[in-house]
């Protein structure tokens, strides 16, 4: 009995060392080489995984950028230049300075501008109440008000607005990453440089209503009338589908289409505010009858 014993112990033993060899050589021979430079270009990005660049994680990007032949095209929006100069350095490339962007809202329909006409009683999801009819206003286009685009931020840069029932952009803590772009299924959310001293102009309004509609929507809608595109000295302005759009690469952030615009759908950001200047013949005739 003890002799069965002995050699089943050494049946296995021999079996055991037998699949060592096997496995140990089926590694060497399938071994998957992989470039140290991933772990230190990983290292050197954020770990937000927020995907931003585009890739799965910041893996995933570290590994894009390894094995590119050329990363100037390629960003991490939240390490921003830095961090691409960085990995430039590690991989031996050259990479681009890239302008900052920073995400805008392109609805001004607050509860005071766009009023109400009927309640939502489903699901309060941005996507699930898109899906299934135009909103609580009579705008099929403006902000659903529900905060999808809020729960996708990983920065805490964005908030919803109690009182306008519109998400708001914190500046500071935005990281440019996109995830409220992807998230918000009225596409309201854009992507625009950041500007000099953080100033911006946009139309605030994404409706391509016709003008009498949009404006019996919403208070501050773009009627396309066209009053700013005439305005503009650099040709930034255009309107396709009843709706302007300001190219942001080619505005001068002059203001002159902020001044012409009827309905105040175009929107400056973080400007000082204008210097009033008194008509000369109103001043003239103003001293004339003192």
């Amino acid at each position: 009995m003890s002799l069965i014993v002995l050699l089943s112990i050494i049946t296995l033993c021999v079996i055991g060392v037998i699949a060592a060899v096997v496995l140990f050589y089926a590694a060497k021979k399938f071994k998957v080489y992989e470039d140290p430079r991933i772990d230190e270009v990983e290292a050197l990005l954020p770990a937000a995984n927020c995907g931003g660049c585009g890739f799965p994680g910041c893996r995933g990007f570290a590994e894009a950028l390894v094995k590119a032949d050329h990363i100037s095209d390629m960003l991490c929006p939240v390490g921003g230049n830095e961090t691409m100069k960085a990995i430039a350095t590690v991989l031996g490339q050259d990479v681009k300075e890239t302008v900052p962007m920073i995400a805008v809202v392109r609805c001004n329909g607050s509860t005071e501008n766009r009023p109400k006409t009927s309640i939502f009683q489903g699901a309060k999801n941005c996507s699930i109440a898109h899906s299934l009819y135009i909103g609580e206003t009579d705008c099929s286009y403006g902000c659903l008000g529900y905060g999808e685009c809020v729960e996708a931020c990983k920065f805490d840069a964005m908030y919803m607005d109690e009182k306008t029932g519109l998400p708001v952009i914190i500046e500071e803590n935005c990281v440019a990453c996109g995830a409220c772009v992807k998230a918000c299924p009225r596409s309201i959310i854009e992507m625009r440089k950041k500007g000099p001293k953080s100033r911006r102009i946009y139309v605030s309004c994404v409706s391509c209503d016709k003008g009498a509609i949009a404006k019996k929507a919403c208070d501050v809608a773009c009627i396309a009338c066209g009053k700013c595109v005439k305005a503009c000295p650099h040709d930034a302005i255009t309107i396709e589908n009843n709706l302007a759009y300001i190219d942001f690469n080619k505005c001068k952030l002059c203001r002159k289409c902020v001044d012409v615009c009827p309905t105040h759908a175009i929107v400056e950001l973080n400007f000082p505010p204008k210097k009033i200047t008194e008509d000369k013949e109103t001043t003239s005739s103003i001293i004339e009858n003192i």
